[in-house]
């Protein structure tokens, strides 16, 4: 009897790992017209309806009920949605160390929100809010996540001697969802309790699945009879300020221009710009560069980020097929983005993604426009087909590039696993005419999941493809990429959480034009793990080859030759866990460079005060001993946020990088007088030529006041 009872609990058990669905899997919302935003929850339409609690830990101990209770409901009136959350606790264990907008989730308590208001298991929006009221969010499309947008919600917390419990608003108007009298939306929740390491789901809780996997969710249902009641989003700013440089007279420049969204159908959303400015930008972090390739930095300007991943092409290898900061930026330095447009969304299986963008004279760089079309569409639950095609015209030249991809993704292979198989072409063309060995391909098998990470790739960039709005690190290369990391949980009685095992990594180039090898890079890890504590540590071993046809300078005295060389490093990294007040993480890497041998150590280190107070300092140090000259390079990045509130908060970013030669400050004051509208200050001030350093004497020095306010209607 015994026996049967047990094998009937393994056969349940199975079933439900399987299956990652728990009861009840579908939340009802009821409609209200009295809500009281402000976290609390002691409103009756609260009490009035049902609340979901059935939530599965993922970490630490996979498939167990969750050890604190969790409950959700969700309300709605004509203009947004209302999420009600209960996150029960002892208050002493709760660990929430930032108010500010953008808040580092991974380091916090936290409680997430996926929401597909397409439910078409590609497109969906991510909330996370932590228990002092800050916001992060992102938008998710398809294997993409756009961490850098910015929606317009809000959410209002409160904490008890029982936990801490949040309310969050998402008006109508900042999602796209079909036009039906009757809504029903994919939705998942997660919680994260760091104090515990524990991370609890509603639904979907396999640990081969990352949460913004839109496969296994529950279901939003009772929204009925909901549409835009303000179509049209109007987002004018007003800009003053100064500008100087060395030697040259101070310039006062003065801006007004504005944004304008309309939400063309409810799945379709325009944007029109004019006289677009991007001073609030947060400042680039300068990169101590010890390659011969160029570095990438990431796009951070509003306009361009909402619906990004709409027009993303990988062309593996760090090349971009389409890079936005192309547009407005040229060597770093802007040019004037006259004004443009933007349409994204769905319409029915079909995603698309338009942009066209017209750039103004800037010295010798010419008017231009710059215009990119995307379209995918849908093929069964996960996959598309698609293509792209990229425009950049001027008086000077002429630029197209046109590509078709395709993608096939399931979540149930071998039942329950994840698996990628996807692939593109493109070809450029320049000034009209196409020419031969312009082509350009990627074909990939992904198998991501929790404990076997494979992945195999060919890809190719002849010597003549030519992206003029792309990112290409490296060109005219036919490259072979494999990797497969392993990683079991075992020894979880010696507190290890999970092994990470670098079987092999490999990246191998081929010059594409003469078909000799180029260059190849292999890593692999023979020790690596993660404690149950949050701790990390790598063992890595790095072996390389390079090619190089022409000598390349390393810094304006040291020159690598031309030649060929053989290169093995040794690596050891340790992070401690960033939940805590006080972390720290440490790279230390040594081995031949070249002619000579190189030694880097890299140390980032955090200290949160308090929720208002959080500071973080990196810094990495380089000895390259070569035959002839010996490199020394140092490079440190401070950063420093103080959050009054969750609405308002100042920063510091000051960096001094000795192989640039460069020091400079950014502060910026960011303040939201309602959600939707910004006020900022920003003050720059850069030094060059650190040999004569004299603080009063800037190479340059700017300071921007902008105010951007929100009309809806």
């Amino acid at each position: 009897m015994k026996s049967f009872l047990l094998l009937i609990i393994c056969i349940v058990t199975v079933c439900i790992i399987n299956a990652q669905s728990s009861e009840p899997s579908t939340i009802v919302a009821k409609f209200e017209t009295n809500i009281s935003f402000d976290g609390k929850l002691d409103d009756k339409a609260w009490d009035s309806i049902s609340h979901i609690s059935n939530f599965t830990q993922r970490e630490l101990k996979f498939g167990e009920p969750a050890t604190e209770k969790t409950e959700v409901a969700i309300i709605y009136d004509k203009l947004a949605l209302y999420i009600g959350i209960w996150c029960y606790q002892q208050k002493s264990s709760i660990t929430a160390k930032f108010l500010q907008r953008d808040f580092d989730y991974t380091q916090d308590d936290n409680f997430q929100i996926v929401l597909s208001t397409l439910n078409d298991k590609r497109n969906a929006y991510l909330f996370i809010i932590n228990p002092n009221g800050a916001r992060t969010d992102l938008q998710i499309n398809g294997d993409n996540d756009n961490i850098d947008w910015n929606g317009v919600w809000d959410a209002k917390t409160t904490k008890t001697d029982s936990g801490w419990f949040g309310e969050i608003r998402i008006p109508f108007s900042t999602l796209q969802f079909r036009r039906d009298s009757v809504q029903k939306w994919a939705i998942n929740f997660e919680r994260n309790i760091r104090v515990k390491k524990e991370q609890d789901r509603w639904q979907g809780w396999s640990r081969d699945y990352s949460f913004e996997n839109l496969v296994y969710t529950g279901s939003l249902v009772g929204i009925n009879s909901i549409g835009y009641a303000k179509h049209f989003e109007l987002k004018p700013y007003l800009l003053s300020g100064f500008e100087k440089n060395k030697n040259e007279r101070v310039n006062f420049p003065f801006k007004i221009g504005a944004d304008l969204n309309v939400n063309v159908t409810p799945t379709l959303k325009l944007n029109i710009t004019g006289n677009t400015d991007f001073a609030q930008v947060e400042a680039d972090r300068v990169q101590t560069n010890l390659t011969r390739f160029d570095l990438f930095y990431p796009e951070k300007r509003e306009f361009f980020l909402e619906g990004f991943n709409n027009f993303e092409i990988y062309l593996g290898n760090n090349n971009q097929l389409f890079y936005t900061r192309k547009i407005g930026l040229e060597q770093f330095k802007p040019v004037p983005i006259l004004g443009g447009v933007r349409l994204f969304g769905k319409a029915g299986k079909s995603t698309i993604g338009f942009l066209s963008l017209e750039t103004g004279n800037q010295d010798s760089v010419p008017a231009t426009n710059n215009s990119v079309f995307r379209y995918k569409y849908d093929i069964g639950t996960q996959s598309y087909v698609g293509g792209i095609i990229t425009s950049h015209i001027n008086r000077q030249s002429s630029n197209q590039v046109y590509c078709v991809d395709g993608n096939y993704t399931t979540s149930t292979f071998l039942k329950n696993k994840n698996l990628v198989l996807s692939g593109l072409i493109a070809e450029s063309v320049d000034n009209y005419r196409t020419q031969n060995n312009s082509l350009s391909y990627r074909f990939y098998c992904d198998y991501p999941n929790d404990q076997i990470d494979h992945f195999i790739a060919i890809s190719s960039l002849e010597q003549n493809f030519h992206p003029a709005l792309g990112f290409l690190q490296r060109d005219n290369y036919t490259a072979f990429n494999w990797h497969l990391y392993f990683a079991p949980r075992w020894f979880t009685k010696y507190g290890i959480r999970q092994l990470d095992i670098g079987l092999w990594d490999l990246s191998y180039y081929i010059t594409q034009s003469t078909g000799e090898l180029e260059s190849w890079l292999n890593q692999s890890r023979p020790l690596g793990f993660i404690l149950k504590s949050g701790d990390k540590f790598e063992l890595n071993l790095q072996q390389s080859y390079d090619r190089l046809d022409s000598s390349f300078a390393l810094t304006d005295n040291a020159v690598i030759a031309g030649g060929r060389y053989n290169m093995n490093r040794t690596e050891f990294v340790f992070n401690s866990y960033q939940a805590r007040r006080f972390w720290l993480q440490l790279l230390y890497n040594y081995g031949k460079f070249y002619s000579g041998r190189i030694k880097t150590f890299s140390t980032s280190v955090g200290i949160n005060f308090s929720r208002h107070l959080n500071l973080s300092t990196d810094y990495s140090y380089n000895i390259v001993n070569l035959p002839q000259i010996k490199v020394i390079t140092h490079q440190i990045d401070q950063y420093i946020n103080y959050a009054f509130s969750t609405k308002f908060d100042i920063s510091l970013f000051a960096q001094w990088n000795s192989l640039e030669d460069i020091m400079f400050y950014n502060f910026r004051l960011h303040l939201i007088p309602k959600i939707g509208s910004d006020f900022y200050f920003v003050y720059n001030r850069g030094y060059e030529g650190l040999n004569d350093f004299r603080f009063s004497h800037p190479a340059t020095s700017s300071g921007v006041a902008k105010l951007v306010w929100r009309f809806v209607f």
